[in-house]
């Protein structure tokens, strides 16, 4: 097996990643207006679903880190021997660890709505520390993992560099669950108003935290900018932005192939896909892994992707509209004609989605325009009675933010034909 390669979608820059860590593209320089993105060369992957429950090792041959593995001379059993470990400390430090997720049939939810077809919902809010996040860092530590155990010179000096992460909820405990599981220390950058249930979580789970103040007349997250400025001083960038680190997407994969395993066994159309979109990593690595499946032959084609944001922070939305006409090789090149931190501070009930920018946004893009999908903004009235909706006729516990891809159902015309919708973030 070869050594995975990935390369970047904006100035084709392509990464060993025996040698090179695959986080930001090398060729990435502040001001070129570059959309710098790397991505994984599948290359010899083989899109082979295996028996296991835990989505690591039941689509490892789709995994960078696994093919790494192999290349570098671990065995099958090494690879297993590493996520198992990983699994053992996870559920010892969150109670639970990686599994497939269930997805099923809403009648009550369809009916409540007025849905005619099927309407199907994807669980995330019993997965590890509660939402999808932990599989976007999951397939990071992994590749750290693997860097170690093969023994790569890329191990030497890993352990002395903290790992680090902006986020306002969800992203930080489930890097806080992953790190802690691989005694990894975190650094955390979150805003003043982030749950005190959540800091009070990150501080039991041994993670630094520092709160960035947003000040007067800054446009973009003041979280991310300190974040990135930790990374420049040494930290690892353990986030799920996937212009900072290109590792986050590939284990968000995971998602898109279970989907796509729920979707097939259905038997029916794909339908319409509803996903709700902060920084993008989500949606981004759904239409990847989507679009891995239809090619593998595992679905006739991909779901409608359907994008959905707030109208209180819309900035996929707003570059969905200037690049609907636009040939999104030439946008790849002009960044900031799309793409710009929200002008305004972001407010809404779905709050953790609300990313000043879309940091994965031409990859959504892609993935909407391949499936004939579409971008749509839901107000806040939207959002409200998809979370009370979901509340009412689910048994599934998610949260504003979760539930919000439902809201962009509820905003628009129903489609006809299948809908499935994502619940991911619990209710705390």
């Amino acid at each position: 097996m070869n050594v995975p390669h990935f390369v970047c979608h904006g100035c084709g820059a392509r990464v060993a990643i025996d040698v090179t860590l695959p986080f930001g593209c090398p060729n990435a320089v502040d001001g070129d207006d570059v959309d710098h993105l790397l991505l994984p060369d599948d290359g010899d992957a083989v899109f082979a679903i295996g028996g296991e429950d835990d989505p690591f090792l039941r689509y490892r041959a789709m995994l960078s880190p696994y093919r790494l593995a192999r290349a570098a001379g671990l065995s099958d059993g090494a690879w297993a021997d590493i996520v198992g470990a990983l699994d053992e400390k996870l559920i010892a430090v969150d109670g639970r660890g990686f599994r497939v997720t269930p997805m099923g049939a809403q009648p009550a939810l369809a009916r409540a709505i007025g849905l005619a077809g099927p309407l199907y919902a994807k669980d995330e809010t019993n997965n590890v520390s509660g939402s999808h996040k932990a599989r976007h860092l999951m397939g990071v530590m992994l590749y750290l993992r693997v860097l170690e155990a093969a023994r790569l010179p890329l191990a030497d000096g890993l352990r002395g560099r903290k790992l680090a992460i902006a986020s306002c909820g969800n992203a930080a405990l489930a890097a806080a669950v992953v790190a802690r599981a691989a005694a990894w220390p975190l650094d955390v950058f979150i805003p003043p108003d982030a749950s005190p249930a959540v800091v009070a979580r990150l501080k039991n789970l041994g993670a630094s935290i520092t709160v960035c103040d947003r000040k007067p007349g800054e446009t973009g997250d003041p979280c991310v900018t300190a974040f990135r400025a930790a990374v420049r001083a040494g930290a690892l960038p353990f986030g799920v932005q996937g212009p900072d680190n290109g590792l986050a997407i590939e284990g968000g994969r995971t998602l898109g192939f279970e989907i796509a395993e729920a979707l097939a066994a259905a038997g029916s159309d794909p339908g319409t896909l509803y996903v709700q979109v902060g920084g993008g990593a989500l949606a981004s690595a759904l239409a990847q892994g989507l679009a891995l499946a239809v090619a593998a032959g595992r679905l006739t084609r991909m779901p409608r992707l359907v994008a959905v944001q707030t109208e209180g922070c819309a900035p996929l939305a707003r570059a969905y509209g200037k690049a609907a006409e636009a040939d999104l090789a030439a946008a790849v090149r002009h960044r900031g004609a799309y793409m710009w931190a929200w002008e305004t501070v972001p407010h809404s009930l779905a709050h953790g989605i609300l990313d000043d920018e879309t940091y994965d946004w031409l990859e959504i893009l892609k993935g909407v325009r391949a499936s004939g999908g579409s971008v749509v903004v839901a107000d806040e009235p939207a959002v409200a009675r998809a979370y009370e909706a979901a509340a009412t006729h689910t048994t599934v516990k998610a949260s504003a933010t979760g539930t919000a891809g439902l809201a962009g159902l509820l905003a628009g015309p129903l489609p006809a034909g299948p809908v499935t919708v994502l619940l991911s973030g619990i209710d705390r």
